[in-house]
Formats: C-alpha cells, sequence, structure tokens
C-alpha cells in the first residue's frame, strides 16, 4: 500500500546566537535525521520525553517551520517544494489539533465564527447559511449544539474546548490530522472521551493520524504503530504489539517500565536511567543513547547506528537489540 505521507531524513537544526555581533556559535540539534510513513486510515503514534523533537517533527511536516535537510510527501507531492498557494491548498487535506485548547481558540470570536473561519479562508462554502449549516453538522458531531454556536472559549470546559477544536479541524473533511498532544492538558476522564471521539471519527470518515504523546498508555490505546524517539532520532518503530509486548530497543524498554500499568501485580520493574538526556547542542557521537544505556559496548561510542528494519515491520536504531 502506497503511503499517503511519507517522511525521509527529516532535519531541523535551530541555530544558536552569541557575541556582540550574534554570529551562529552552535546550533540545536531538534530533529536529526527522521524518516517514517503512514499509511491511509492508520494511526501512527510518536512518542517520547519532552524536548526529543516529536512536536518540531509535526510541525515541519505542517512547514510552520522551515526544514534544515529532508523531505516529506503527502499524497505524491514534495511538500517543501510547493509555492504559498499550493501550501495553502494542501492545508485543507492535512491540518492540526493542538495540545492546549484554550490558547489555540481565539477569544474574542464565537464557536461559530472559529469553526467557520476555515471555511471561509479556503473558500469552501457559497452562502453564509451554507456555512451555518456545515457549522452546525460538525459541532453535532463532536457532541456540541447549535445553541453553543454564539458562545466564547471562556465559557466552555477543556474538553468542551477541545471538540470545539477538533470541529475546526474536521470542518475542512482532511485526510491527515496531526494531533499534539491532544489530550494532555485535559483531565483523565476527559481525556478518554476525547480519544474516544478521535477514533470514532477516524473510523466515519476515514482519518489518518499522527499521533504526537509523551504518555506511552494513550498512545497504545490509540494507535497501530508506534516510533518511540529520542534526541531527535527515531530508535525504534513497529506494531504496537511488538512494542509493548517485546520492546528490542533498551531505550523503548526503559520508558515502558516507567510507566504506570492498570494492575499493579502486572507492572514491570523500574528501570533507571543514568544521568540526564544530553544536550541536543552537542549530541554524543555514536549512538545518542549509549551515555545512558545499560547495555552498551565500545563501539557504541563510535558508530552511528542507522534506522533499520530488524524484522518484518519492526524498525531499530541500535547496534545490538534486545532479545536478538
Amino acid at each position: 500500500m502506497n503511503p499517503l505521507l511519507e517522511v525521509e531524513n527529516l532535519k531541523k537544526y535551530f541555530p544558536l546566537k552569541g557575541g556582540i555581533w550574534s554570529k551562529t556559535v552552535g546550533r540545536v540539534h531538534a530533529v536529526d535525521g527522521v524518516s517514517f510513513r503512514v499509511t491511509d486510515g492508520e494511526t501512527l503514534g510518536l512518542v517520547g520525553e519532552s524536548g526529543c523533537g516529536k512536536t518540531t517533527v509535526g510541525r515541519l511536516i505542517l512547514r510552520l517551520l522551515e526544514p534544515t535537510d529532508g523531505r516529506a510527501r503527502f499524497e505524491g507531492q514534495e511538500v517543501f517544494s510547493l509555492g504559498s498557494e499550493e501550501m495553502h491548498r494542501l492545508r485543507r487535506r492535512m491540518t492540526v489539533i493542538f495540545q492546549d485548547p484554550y490558547a489555540a481558540l481565539d477569544t474574542r470570536m464565537s464557536v461559530e465564527r472559529i469553526v467557520a473561519e476555515p471555511l471561509r479562508i479556503h473558500k469552501l462554502c457559497g452562502s453564509k447559511r451554507e456555512i451555518r449549516d456545515r457549522v452546525a453538522r460538525v459541532l453535532e458531531r463532536v457532541g456540541l449544539g447549535t445553541e453553543h454556536m454564539s458562545r466564547y472559549p471562556h465559557q466552555f470546559s477543556g474538553g468542551q474546548r477541545q471538540r470545539i477544536a477538533i470541529a475546526r479541524t474536521l470542518v475542512l473533511e482532511p485526510r491527515l490530522i496531526i494531533a499534539d498532544e491532544p489530550v494532555s492538558a485535559l483531565d483523565v476522564s476527559i481525556q478518554a472521551q476525547v480519544l474516544n471521539l478521535l477514533m470514532e471519527l477516524q473510523q466515519e470518515f476515514r482519518l489518518t493520524y499522527l499521533f504526537i504523546a509523551h504518555d506511552l498508555r494513550v498512545v497504545e490505546y490509540v494507535s497501530r504503530r508506534v516510533a518511540v524517539m529520542y534526541l531527535g532520532k527515531i530508535m525504534e518503530m513497529a506494531g504496537v504489539e511488538a512494542i509493548y509486548g517485546r520492546p528490542r530497543h533498551p531505550y523503548t524498554e526503559a520508558l515502558l517500565s516507567a510507566a504506570p500499568m492498570p494492575d499493579p501485580k502486572a507492572q514491570k520493574k523500574r528501570i533507571t536511567l543514568p544521568g540526564d538526556v544530553p544536550s541536543p547542542i552537542h549530541p554524543p557521537p555514536g549512538c545518542v543513547f549509549h551515555p545512558r544505556c545499560r547495555y552498551r559496548r565500545a563501539d557504541c561510542e563510535r558508530s552511528v547506528p542507522k534506522l533499520q528494519e530488524d524484522e518484518p515491520g519492526h524498525f531499530l536504531c541500535c547496534h545490538y537489540p534486545l532479545n536478538s
């Protein structure tokens, strides 16, 4: 099956300025050679610690940031080579849900105007009545009613505000939605409701998600495949069953050991990683994870591993995978 989204060797280095003349004195390696594919109708979970670069990946794909290097193809189009008009048209089919629903909504606009704004920008409806009817339908689909259309964001709870943000995204009938920590700002009980809504919408409209999160249990619930990031790189990528049942990268193993389990008896022994995450300004030589890896060997400090398919559908960036 041809991928809907294909990312190859994506890089983003932010310059560090210093001195009297603000010269470039270094670079932050925020994203450093990320590659993956997302097929039509699936959910790929992108997971990792804060600062690992997962949000930057999403922003690069949407071209909210320009890449330092790499390629991204969406529906066969080279995203980074598109002009402004072509990119404008592409954003009808490739949209985003942000983490903070309150910050993502204009507090001066009513719900009707917020959800209708994409329709006006992309000129998808011919009349005000048509716009209003379409807004009403999509609000109803996310669990809100026409009585909410005249209200403002501050009059809603966090979960309701995120439903409004989802409605604003859904009104364009996109194919790909990049969901950037869409439930992390919500209470646990509300998280489940929003996740179930996203999954229902995926089935109904055949949506494709790149689901960015740090919560491993949330990612397990919504995703078909998972990519684990560390210091700007993908360490392991495979189906949910393989990642959670038989992780093969030491970093994935450590992450899963720290994730809370519903059944306390099933909780694995916590693996404590020594030291701190290295600075992305000066990433370690060789494997970026080797300073904290309890399985490291001498060549891990010298040789950079590549993300390769170790088993069918299971990709690893490790010289000495677990369970091999």
